[in-house]
């Protein structure tokens, strides 16, 4: 009898814990990841008789290191959200080129022909026109060079000068307090 009962309710409890478990799968993947967090407070709606008190100030996490932003609860992970941007519009404009010059219009007006030449054909002339004048000659020439028969003297053969400044004035040795000597006779 004790052991068919313990079985039965081992048998309860593994069957209980399993459909837990598979309903716990069941809930959407932001249900899974904020599982964690306690649920919200089940909202009370104030009663005449009871007024509304104002709600305390969150109070705010312990600080942790890689948490870089300073809010009061926690974000889920950005890869649970499945929402991606749309892709860009395909824009087929194709903007101007401007290096390339526009074509020019197709012009349908024509000009009108010229009037016909009214004016009598000339008659043919026998005259010769003179023939053209010869060309220009400078007048002036610079006169050709005079046929020299000077030659230039052979330069002087290299002497090695050695030179001698000239031999100093003798010297009077006068003195100024003195006058100078008579001439002898």
């Amino acid at each position: 009898m004790g052991k068919d009962t313990l079985k039965e309710a081992t048998m309860a409890s593994f069957f209980s814990t399993l459909s837990l478990f598979l309903s716990f799968l069941a809930l959407p993947h932001e249900t899974q990841a904020n599982y964690h967090l306690s649920p919200p407070p089940p909202v009370v709606s104030p009663t005449p008789e009871h007024p509304k008190k104002p709600c305390p100030p969150p109070i705010a996490p312990p600080h942790h290191r890689h948490h870089h932003h300073h809010r009061y609860y926690p974000e889920p992970p950005r890869h649970l959200y499945h929402y991606k941007s749309p892709p860009p519009p395909l824009y087929h404009y194709e903007p101007p080129y401007y290096h390339k010059s526009p074509p020019p219009p197709i012009y349908t007006y024509k000009s009108p022909p010229p009037p016909p030449n009214r004016q009598k054909p000339l008659p043919p002339y026998h005259y010769k026109s003179p023939p053209p004048p010869p060309p220009l000659v400078h007048k002036y020439k610079s006169p050709p060079p005079p046929p020299y028969h000077y030659k230039s003297p052979p330069p002087p053969p290299h002497r090695s000068y050695h030179y001698r400044s000239p031999p100093p004035p003798p010297h009077h040795y006068y003195s100024y307090a003195s006058p100078p000597p008579p001439p002898r006779r």
